[in-house]
């Protein structure tokens, strides 16, 4: 622009300066970027569990049409959606956000489906340009009805367009998933949890608003971390879910076998959250470098698609692996520490919450979104309604109101004359001069009707939920209930209650052959204890963690552990941890993973001992098969005990004390026989057993075991949907007294022990032992058991939770479990 030549006035040229202190306009421009990080950016909403680059994302894509069932499109395309319309950050920090909502390593539910490269848990992922997207199913519950005026909107950065202030949120997001973020003077960080476990809590605290902390842990004993692994030490995470601050330690899953035909290997196949393989061989490799670590000759990772994580730490000969194991644990990520500092917004301000304040806020936000849902469907009823009453009015003198129309000078003064003829709405009458001929016929004045009857009972049914809270709170636990049946999965991480360290003695000398017990927990844990004391006597109601199966055997003696596979693997009890005294009870603190100590190949059943004078041990196949056999005691560390047909497993075994113990089948159509074990001849390792029932068409065994008093025996049926995700079903549960069942042949059909309410089409899991039977979910808290029913063919009554096990008393000789149920480590 060209310069005057013309000088300006000196009045154009007065200063307007405004003097202002530096340190308070330091403290002012702080303040709002403090203010703007804290709610805009690193801190999500109690409500859905959300920051807001997440809901913004979801948000979009759910407006896109990026469903599920649709394709996925590039990463870029609503990366750049939420950049120019409702995020004002650069497309970096966003497409890093969506990143997190595909990996599974990250969150327990993932949100977003991915195609491409999005990274490794070592690796970052590729462009944006080079990869897809698409919404996960779980997030498309998460904005459900978001259109139904459900949650309030609000103008985005340039106000010209509005985005939700929070999502509708059908899943518990903020525990499942859990949250981390470090804002400005306050950072939080949230464990993920499991699905099943806290919709279980939340329809809990919806019956019992009044629970306290005990009362939820029940269903949510600690976090599910998503790469699975141990959790050692519980005292943290009460902390934790008390006041929203709490520390627990991580440690990796390993098992010790024979690498090589010469040499043990430790085999690491899950790693605390947050920690990639590479950083732990770097780590392992430094140590070894700096002659730190000794005993380690190769290091290798065969980490692929199908076998999942496996690094494979090579030992040398004459060093000790479970001694090198520990210290990989004190030096190496290998056992990590994750500190809980729950900071969520709380009606817009930042609140430390416990576990119970999160169920809460986020239930009192369910109760609000499905009431302001009921509210918007009863109204558009009502209208729908109101537009075919006037419809009706005219199909009933459609001549007349044709005529009138006809005589109409125009459709102004033809809607006027319906309206003071018919007494009808302005949009009744709009409504009717809107119709075609079409609609005019005898068949749509019938179908008229219908949707008329059909309207009047939805509106109905929606006063009748927004008239009683009761109802209504009903109906948000009954969602919830869907919610954990379409994505629940069983829990991936074990719970341990003590330090988890296995104590080994170097050579046998050092403890004398006592006698003791050895007991295999629900969670796949093994313990001895000190002495031979009974374990009958012990008190069941445990916190956590249920007895399976126990055997009596000597310190320094041998065990087998019966898989589902039909074999024996043996195991030396001294290399089992000991019970302190104080911990002889079915919790089994102190207890190591039986995957730590041997490479099973299929789920494990039962403990037995080499007891050749013995009665033997009696097993029971998928196929009705039953068969006694000698515990033959071999040289090698695993044998076959039965020869399978194809597709066969072993469902239940137990080690029989006088031979005298009737032996007892139940099937998947809830079917349930028993007979005399002497009506089963013993046969050799090789032999393949005889039959035991008879089985309908389709059907299949669920459940087998031995009882030595009929009198003094229960019966455990569990029914659901076999449709659904094993782990995640509640089921329908019934306990009843074997007595009130008659004897029958052995090889002959069984009679019916539940009845198969609707939506039922079989058992999913059942017991049948000595003792008062006690149920647990897969964490290992307790499930309570229905009252015992005298009823033969009675129902069942829904569960609390999903039933992971059953057993009867720990002291029991007979020793029971189910296929279906494997351990939460396997």
């Amino acid at each position: 622009m060209a310069r005057s030549s013309k000088p300006a006035p000196e009045e154009e040229f007065e200063e307007h300066i405004l003097d202002t202190d530096v340190g308070d306009e330091m403290r002012s421009s702080f303040l709002e970027y403090a203010y703007s990080v804290i709610y805009s950016r690193a801190l999500p909403d109690a409500r859905d569990g959300l920051k807001p680059v997440q809901r913004r994302l979801l948000y979009t894509m759910d407006d896109m049409g990026l469903r599920s069932d649709r394709g996925h499109v590039k990463s870029a395309r609503p990366v750049g959606e939420v950049m120019g319309r409702l995020h004002p950050h650069g497309d970096s920090a966003i497409y890093d956000a969506l990143v997190r909502l595909v990996q599974p390593w990250s969150l327990r539910l993932p949100l977003a489906d991915g195609h491409g490269n999005f990274g490794s848990q070592d690796d970052p992922p590729a462009a944006m340009r080079y990869t897809e997207i698409r919404m996960h199913a779980a997030a498309e519950a998460m904005t459900a009805s978001i259109n139904e005026d459900t949650v309030d909107f609000r103008p985005n950065y340039d106000g010209r367009e509005t985005e939700p202030v929070v999502l509708p949120a059908s899943l518990p997001n903020l525990l499942v998933n859990g949250a981390s973020g470090i804002a400005v003077g306050m950072a939080t960080n949230i464990a993920p949890h499991n699905l099943i476990e806290v919709v279980q809590a939340l329809r809990h605290l919806i019956k019992h608003p009044k629970a306290d902390l005990d009362d939820l842990m029940r269903f949510i004993p600690g976090p599910d971390l998503p790469t699975g692994g141990k959790i050692v030490g519980l005292e943290g995470i009460r902390d934790a879910y008390a006041t929203g601050n709490g520390t627990f330690r991580m440690r990796a899953s390993t098992r010790i076998e024979n690498v090589t035909p010469r040499k043990k290997g430790i085999i690491v196949t899950e790693l605390p959250y947050n920690v990639g393989p590479e950083k732990v061989m770097e780590a392992i490799k430094k140590l070894v470098q700096a002659k730190k670590l000794q005993g380690i000759s190769d290091l290798k990772n065969l980490t692929d698609r199908h076998k999942g994580l496996q690094l494979v730490i090579e030992i040398k000969n004459g060093f000790i692996p479970e001694a090198i194991l520990e210290q990989l644990f004190k030096s190496t990520p290998m056992e990590s520490s994750f500190g809980i500092n729950a900071v969520a917004l709380v009606d817009g301000q930042p609140r430390t919450l416990g576990l119970k304040e999160m169920l809460e806020v986020y239930l009192a936000h369910r109760i609000d979104v499905v009431r302001r849902r009921t509210t918007f469907r009863r109204g558009k009823a009502a209208d729908r309604l109101h537009l075919l009453d006037g419809l009706m009015l005219a199909l009933v003198d459609i001549d007349e109101v044709i005529q009138l129309i006809r005589a109409s000078d125009n459709r102004t003064d033809a809607r006027e004359r319906l309206m003071s003829v018919f007494d009808l709405s302005e949009i009744q009458a709009t409504y009717i001069l809107d119709l075609t001929l079409g609609r005019l016929t005898r068949y749509d004045r019938i179908e008229v009707e219908k949707e008329i009857a059909e309207l009047r009972r939805t509106i109905e049914e929606l006063d009748a939920i927004l008239a009683d809270e009761q109802l209504l709170r009903t109906v948000v636990g009954d969602e919830l209930a869907e919610m954990a049946k379409t994505f629940g999965t069983p829990r991936r991480t074990v719970l341990l209650e003590s330090s988890g360290q296995t104590k080994t003695a170097t050579t046998s000398v050092e403890v004398s052959d006592d006698p003791c017990w050895v007991l295999l927990s629900a969670t796949g844990l093994l313990a001895r204890t000190t002495d031979d004391s009974p374990l009958g006597d012990v008190d069941r109601r445990v916190k956590h963690d249920t007895i399976l199966s126990t055997v009596r055997t000597t310190a320094r003696g041998e065990i087998g552990v019966i898989t589902a596979s039909g074999r024996v693997r043996r195991i030396n009890v001294l290399d089992l941890p000991v019970l302190p005294p104080t911990a002889q009870s079915p919790n089994l603190q102190g207890g190591i993973p039986l995957t730590e100590i041997a490479d099973l190949d299929s789920a494990p059943l039962a403990l037995m001992a080499f007891d050749e004078d013995g009665p033997g041990i009696a097993l029971g196949t998928k196929q009705g098969v039953v068969k006694r056999v000698k515990p033959d005691h071999l040289s090698r560390d695993e044998w076959e005990l039965i020869s399978l047909a194809d597709g066969d497993s072993v469902v239940g075994a137990t080690a029989l004390a006088t031979g005298e113990e009737q032996l007892a089948f139940v099937t998947s159509d809830a079917q349930l026989l028993y007979f005399a074990a002497s009506l089963v001849r013993p046969q050799g390792r090789s032999g393949g057993g005889v039959a035991g029932i008879k089985l309908a068409t389709g059907q299949s065994v669920v459940a087998f075991g031995a009882v030595a008093d009929v009198e003094g025996a229960y019966v455990v049926t569990v029914a659901g949907s076999s449709d659904a995700l094993p782990g995640t079903q509640t089921g329908a549960v019934k306990v009843s007294p074997l007595s009130i069942y008659p004897p029958k042949g052995r090889a002959t059909g069984g009679v019916r022990c539940q009845r198969l309410l609707k939506g039922e089409d079989g058992l999913l899991t059942a017991w049948v032992g000595d003792g008062v039977p006690m149920a647990c979910a897969t964490s290992g808290s307790p499930v309570d058991l229905p009252p015992v029913s005298d009823r033969r063919d009675g129902s069942g009554v829904p569960a609390a939770q999903p039933i992971a096990a059953i057993s009867g008393a720990p002291g029991a000789q007979l020793g029971v479990a189910q296929a279906s149920t494997p351990p939460v480590g396997d």
